[in-house]
C-alpha cells in the first residue's frame, strides 16, 4: 500500500482496471487487517471513479465522432 492515490489519474484504463481486480481480490480473501482493508476499499473507490470517467470520455469522443460523420 505505498502507492498514492494521487497515481491514479497516471494509470491507463487497462492499468487501473487490473489494479481494481487485484484490489478486489485482497479484500476478498480477507487476508488483510481492518486498516489495510480500508486503505484497499478507498484505493478500489478512486481506481472504479477513474475507471468510469475515461469511460465516459471515450464514449463522449465516439459519440461526437458519429454525430460529425452523420452531418
Amino acid at each position: 500500500m505505498a502507492e498514492k492515490k494521487n497515481d491514479i489519474a497516471d494509470l491507463s484504463y487497462e492499468q487501473a482496471r487490473d489494479e481494481l481486480t487485484r484490489v478486489l481480490s485482497e479484500l476478498e480473501a480477507g487476508s488483510v487487517t481492518l486498516e489495510d482493508s480500508m486503505k484497499l476499499w478507498e484505493r478500489g473507490e478512486a481506481l472504479a471513479k477513474h475507471c468510469e470517467s475515461l469511460l465516459a470520455g471515450a464514449r463522449k469522443k465516439i459519440e461526437s465522432t458519429l454525430k460529425e460523420r452523420s452531418e
